[in-house]
């Protein structure tokens, strides 16, 4: 089975959470590390997800929000500076779908969730290093979606609004967008750097 390392620079964790009543607010975290275990031309076949974020790295477009939701409230990355997925399952679900059932480590907490995930493809591409083309690299891309309620996670913090509403909604949405490259694609690359 191949293995397909997440490249960073491509791959993001979003996420959207009700704010106010009225809204939704969203964010997203770039510093996102993994791999998948997949072989495209067997995609029936069983593989594996690990994914580790990098908290402190969250970013909403507001500073000050940023730095709330960095801080003990929320993430509170001084204690928690990493949040992570691993795979325990992933059962193909017909075409391009999966479901990954596996575990959730946020804010010191580990629990079950499952992920629907779409394959989007392969594909082999330039890998440029400032102006050197180091390619070509095989490239896969999935999108998965999945649906959290904080306080199982214990991130609580929460205020409440005139004529009973609270600030921040209870269910967090999940989507991660992967770009992976061939792990030896990035064995050669790195040796050729």
């Amino acid at each position: 089975m191949a293995r397909w390392i997440f490249e960073p620079g491509h791959t993001a964790a979003e996420f959207a959470v009700r704010h106010m009543m009225v809204s939704h607010m969203r964010g997203l975290f770039k510093n996102v590390h993994g791999f998948i275990d997949f072989d495209p031309d067997r995609p029936t076949d069983a593989a594996a997800v690990e994914a580790e974020i990098d908290t402190a790295g969250i970013w909403t477009g507001d500073d000050a929000r940023d730095a709330h939701l960095r801080a003990a409230d929320f993430l509170d990355v001084e204690k928690y500076p990493t949040m992570s997925f691993r795979s325990g399952e992933v059962r193909y679900a017909g075409e391009a779908d999966y479901e990954v059932s596996g575990t959730l480590d946020l804010h010191g907490v580990k629990r079950p969730v499952v992920l629907t995930a779409r394959y989007l493809g392969r594909w082999q591409c330039p890998y440029w290093e400032g102006d050197r083309d180091l390619g070509p690299a095989i490239r896969i891309g999935f999108t998965a979606t999945t649906t959290i309620n904080r306080h199982d996670f214990g991130v609580s913090w929460n205020a409440p609004m005139d004529q009973g509403g609270i600030v921040v909604g209870d269910e967090v949405a999940i989507t991660l967008d992967v770009e992976a490259i061939l792990e030896s694609d990035m064995q050669r690359i790195a040796a050729s750097a």
